[in-house]
């Protein structure tokens, strides 16, 4: 597979080169035009609008069915995720910003975004960590996690009775100690999850969509209510469509780890029957497979497995499910994909169900070392410096991140530790994030923080450029590779930056504590050594004589190892430098 595939209605005439309006029955494949729009990070798409995010930080807007080339999102700060609803359309930046606009939004000016984030009364609490789209409303998580609601509440989705509040133009805050929101671009109704894995939901309750159970029948649920008789394990993700919901449930100790549970109307749920509580959903087609993704649309649903199996059911009249045909699916049947070119991943696969049609696209799930770090700092056992709180609490960091963050100045590691001793757990933890991310997550507490702290480089570069000084670097070498009787020391944060295997081996709560493998036997000492360089500094050096020996073991290695393929990849340059010597 390669690229974006595409099934379902076409309302991209300018993208996808048919007669607009043309129902597409099976998968076909689309590219965008620009060199900067290859890599898809995510996709969002309503009735009226289409939205492509690029993994650049850059997006395009696809009206329904129009001719016109697409709208650039001019935003002067990078997106990090988008999202649409029926009839809004909303921005996250990666500052925290969200950026909307929407007939239930901004009534002055239906096509202006404005700053709803800005809008939230508490000063403290307006950097925002996630957006979701519903019908006619938007939900807002802050990195407080607290929830939001803005736009409609004509159906009670925002947790109000809509007698007395049918509308708000200002974010209202819904509720506290919130880890997640669940909604959809065609749903009218909304789930909030708190950090101990309780369920809440409200809105319109018809079909039985909220799964709430015979106990709880009502068409509308003004107040967030607690669902009972959840599955245990832990809440992964929901989809909400505009009849049924899914919920993912994953349990380590079960096998498959993830399970989908369904409640809703029997058309469009995968059991061809009416259940008002979520419910397994049970089938031979995926009872073994492991679920890499899963989305819902309107009232179609697709799901892809490890085995590359794209399972699907539901709404099918516009050709959403890519049977070749427009018959509807009451239960789960599955359609056949590409085969995977060399070197790809099923799960750098994803799916996005639009409201008539669906999206299947390759999106390669690069470590970002930033987003690493923050999951190191919060793994205590990763961190060897430690900090008191204004309350005597104790806070601890990595003291080579911090070493190098802080302009190498063993002074400002003092001063930082003044400063947290002014400060609550909760604050240090916000001080210490931005330090780790490079990102101004509040910057209340960054104005009193940057002047000890560099924020003009990225980690990844300064942590190349530090690694790749061997004077400096040794007292950072906190991981042994033994090969053929010899040790090999590597830090950490390259080896999770560069391989998956690595990253899943230090940063899963079922870590292996041993600091030692020994799987680097089979490669030739020149093949080692153009691993061991290229994890370092994403390059090979000039003086190695490349042959196909060496391209067949680094093979077998990227395999392995699931080296992250950044761009340019291992396997690429390879294979260049091999055509250039010969």
């Amino acid at each position: 597979m390669n690229g974006c595939l595409f099934f379902g209605r076409n309302k991209f005439p300018t993208l996808i080169k048919n007669k607009p309006n043309e129902i597409i029955r099976k998968l076909i494949q689309f590219k965008f035009e620009n060199e900067n729009e290859k890599q898809i990070k995510q996709i969002s798409s309503s009735f009226f609008a289409t939205i492509f995010l690029f993994k650049n930080g850059k997006a395009i807007k696809y009206l329904k069915y129009s001719k016109q080339n697409p709208q650039k999102i001019q935003i002067e700060e990078n997106i990090q995720k988008v999202t649409v609803g029926f009839q809004n359309e909303a921005i996250l930046t990666i500052e925290g910003n969200v950026f909307a606009k929407g007939s239930d939004i901004n009534l002055k000016n239906l096509n202006e975004f404005i700053n709803i984030s800005s809008l939230i009364e508490d000063t403290n609490d307006r950097i925002i960590q996630d957006i979701v789209s519903g019908i006619g409303s938007i939900y807002l998580l802050t990195s407080n996690q607290n929830a939001y609601g803005i736009g409609s509440n004509y159906w009670c989705q925002l947790g109000f009775d809509s007698e007395t509040l049918q509308k708000t133009e200002k974010p209202i805050l819904m509720m506290e100690n919130v880890s997640k929101i669940f909604s959809g671009n065609t749903s009218k109704y909304v789930f909030l999850l708190n950090s101990n894995q309780e369920l809440f939901g409200c809105g319109d309750n018809t079909f039985g969509r909220l799964g709430l159970g015979e106990s709880r029948k009502d068409r509308i649920i003004d107040k967030l209510t607690k669902i009972q008789n959840i599955p245990k394990g832990k809440i992964i993700d929901i989809q909400c469509g505009f009849t049924h919901s899914i919920m993912m449930i994953e349990n380590e100790n079960q096998n498959p780890k993830r399970k989908l549970y369904s409640c809703g109307i029997y058309e469009y749920n995968g059991f061809g029957k009416y259940t008002n509580e979520f419910t397994e959903i049970k089938s031979p087609l995926f009872e073994n497979d492991n679920i890499i993704d899963f989305s819902v649309g309107n009232a179609h649903t697709l799901i892809l497995t490890s085995n590359s199996k794209l399972i699907e059911f539901g709404y099918n009249y516009f050709g959403q499910l890519g049977t070749g045909d427009t018959n509807d699916q009451s239960i789960q049947i599955q359609i056949e994909l590409p085969k995977l070119r060399f070197n790809e991943d099923i799960s750098n696969y994803h799916i996005y169900c639009g409201y008539y049609n669906s999206f299947l696209y390759y999106s390669p799930s690069f470590s970002n070392l930033e987003e690493d770090l923050i999951k190191l700092f919060r793994r205590k056992e990763f961190c060897n410096i430690s900090f008191k709180t204004e309350n005597g609490e104790i806070i601890k960091a990595h003291k080579l991140i911090l070493k190098y963050r802080l302009n190498q100045n063993q002074n400002q590691i003092e001063n930082l530790k003044e400063i947290i001793s002014k400060k609550s757990i909760k604050e240090s933890n916000q001080i210490f994030e931005m330090i780790y991310s490079n990102r101004i997550i509040n910057p209340i507490l960054y104005s009193e923080i940057k002047e000890i702290i560099n924020l003009n480089e990225k980690i990844e570069e300064t942590m190349k450029r530090i690694y790749l000084n061997e004077n400096e670097n040794e007292n950072g070498k906190d991981f042994i590779i033994e090969r053929k009787e010899k040790q090999y020391k590597f830090p950490k944060l390259i080896l999770i930056m560069r391989s998956e295997l690595y990253r899943g081996m230090f940063l899963s709560v079922t870590e292996d504590k041993s600091n030692k493998v020994r799987d680097y036997s089979e490669l030739s000492n020149k093949s080692f050594q153009i691993f061991e360089y290229w994890i370092y500094s994403n390059q090979i050096k000039d003086e190695i004589q490349i042959t196909q020996e060496i391209i067949d073991e680094i093979e077998i290695g990227i395999d392995y190892f699931q080296l992250n393929q950044t761009n340019p990849n291992l396997f690429d340059l390879l294979i260049n430098k091999f055509n250039y010597q010969n």
